[in-house]
């Protein structure tokens, strides 16, 4: 066959013609025509090409064990949080993305224990509930908790600074189905501008910054896992998430208050900051249980 731009597209697609994965050949089917359609219409120089292959080998160098640039440049792109839009739960709590800083190992912690090493100077409790959808309490849910600090840093990011953990915890719900712990209230913060994504980022003339949230997974028995955050209410950049993440339903008010005898209760002192959220995931699909 002779390679040209009339008979490119189905050139390549015909490759494909012996792919026994059905999803894998319905995918390719699908990404073939965009992608071509979309060199077609743009027209690239070769030195643009050149570009756009050295900005993703780029982004493959900058990823490591701590740091994980592609989830970044899908997050700005709004794929990621397209995907969980797509995906997500009917009836439960409302995903969202997972985010560039899931890559550490969450330890082990009890209920009541702080994720803050650090001593922060706003104390603050997060005392949650799981539940089915039907409203009943999910007993031994395991939950993934991460967070950045006031400062707005993960662990992963300063690290001889800030200990390994800090900031994340990984619990199971109790009589109720409810866990809790104490920690600090994050800030808002940019998303790494360090490498190829930040670039990406000045170019377009966007800013880097994230609201502050908490991050959760969320898994039970013979339920969907859930991946979203808690949203902190009047948070800065609640209108304008650089990963077009917030959802309003995320929205939580963390109160601060001055109850002595609760703040007894929880082993923190006045005043301190009190989120009661409430955590809802779907039974799978064809599971009776609820």
């Amino acid at each position: 066959m002779d390679y040209n731009e009339d008979t490119a597209t189905d050139a390549v697609l015909a490759s494909f013609e012996e792919t026994t994965d059905p999803r894998l050949r319905a995918f390719l089917r699908l990404l073939v025509p965009h992608l071509h359609d979309l060199v077609f219409e743009f027209r690239p120089t070769l030195a643009e090409w050149e570009y756009a292959i050295e900005f993703l080998t780029r982004i493959g160098q900058k990823c490591d064990d701590t740091r994980q640039e592609f989830v970044l440049l899908s997050d700005v792109l709004g794929v990621s949080m397209l995907t969980e839009t797509i995906n997500g739960q009917q009836e439960g709590t409302e995903s969202t993305v997972l985010g560039p800083f899931h890559m550490v190992a969450s330890p082990q912690r009890k209920n009541g224990e702080s994720i803050d090493l650090l001593g922060g100077a706003r104390p603050c409790v997060i005392d949650a509930t799981v539940l089915s959808t039907d409203g009943k309490p999910l007993v031994d849910a395991e939950v993934d908790v991460w967070q950045c600090t006031e400062d707005g840093f993960y662990d992963v990011q300063q690290p001889g600074i800030q200990p390994p953990g800090n900031g994340r915890g990984l619990f199971r719900t109790g009589e109720g189905g409810r866990f809790w712990f104490r920690t600090v209230v994050p800030s808002h913060y940019p998303i790494p501008q360090d490498g190829p994504v930040g670039e990406l980022l000045k170019a377009t003339g966007r800013h880097p910054y994230r609201p502050a949230h908490v991050h959760f997974i969320a898994k039970a028995e013979g339920h969907r896992a859930l991946t979203t955050h808690l949203f902190v209410a009047g948070s800065p950049y609640i209108d304008s998430d650089a990963v077009f993440a917030v959802r309003k339903s995320l929205l939580t008010d963390f109160t601060e208050s001055r109850d002595e005898d609760l703040a007894r209760q929880y082993g923190v002192t006045v005043p301190f900051v009190l989120a009661t959220p409430r955590i809802v995931i779907e039974p799978e699909e064809g599971d009776g249980s609820g």
